[in-house]
């Protein structure tokens, strides 16, 4: 099969990119402020509940990626920043929310360059690579910024969301094969 013909900014139409992206936006937004809650509550010394929900966020990336090319899987990137951002200001906490935004943003970023450099590769390396890269800079970024100075375990909360961001990346791969196959989409080998 050959790589899926994806749009960028320059081909689809303003409203019609809209219309397309709005579901990718509604759930990059939703994840990560339920990820900013959750991340509130520890399950032990290791984790915290944000932990499990955080990596579909890049899920929904990369098939926008896939689906739509860089361009467009950026303007979700960055409106579900914005929209997180306020929301978490609300719902969470400010210094939460700063963090989340700013590790979201550098790490989401570099996850859309690492996935769009490995595009024709075979259909799970774009994917895990751009997870496991992001990751590992959103995880530094967020718990150092949100929790450095707090009497709390957060260097192991690191440790073990980092973890756990890596074995989700894995369990999500057959999720986004079968995704990446949507309707006209063919997913390289």
């Amino acid at each position: 099969m050959t790589e899926p013909r994806h749009h960028d900014a320059g081909t689809v139409p303003t409203p019609v990119a809209w219309k397309l992206l709005a579901p990718a936006i509604a759930a990059m937004t939703a994840v990560v402020v339920a990820s900013n809650i959750l991340v509130g509550y520890p399950i032990n010394d290791w984790l915290t509940w944000g932990a499990l929900s955080y990596p579909v966020a890049f899920l929904v990336t990369d098939l926008t990626n896939r689906h739509y090319g860089p361009a467009l899987a950026r303007r979700v990137v960055y409106v579900g920043f914005a929209l997180a951002v306020v929301l978490s200001f609300l719902l969470a906490s400010p210094r939460i929310a700063l963090a989340s935004g700013t590790a979201f943003l550098v790490a989401q970023t570099l996850d859309v360059q690492v996935f769009d450099r490995l595009r024709n590769r075979a259909w799970w390396l774009p994917p895990l690579m751009s997870s496991f890269l992001g990751s590992a800079l959103d995880t530094a970024l967020f718990f150092s910024l949100a929790f450095a100075g707090e009497p709390l375990p957060w260097v192991q909360w690191a440790f073990g969301d980092f973890a756990v961001k890596v074995c989700v990346a894995l369990a999500l791969l057959p999720a986004f094969r079968i995704l990446a196959r949507g309707p006209g989409v063919a997913v390289a080998r």
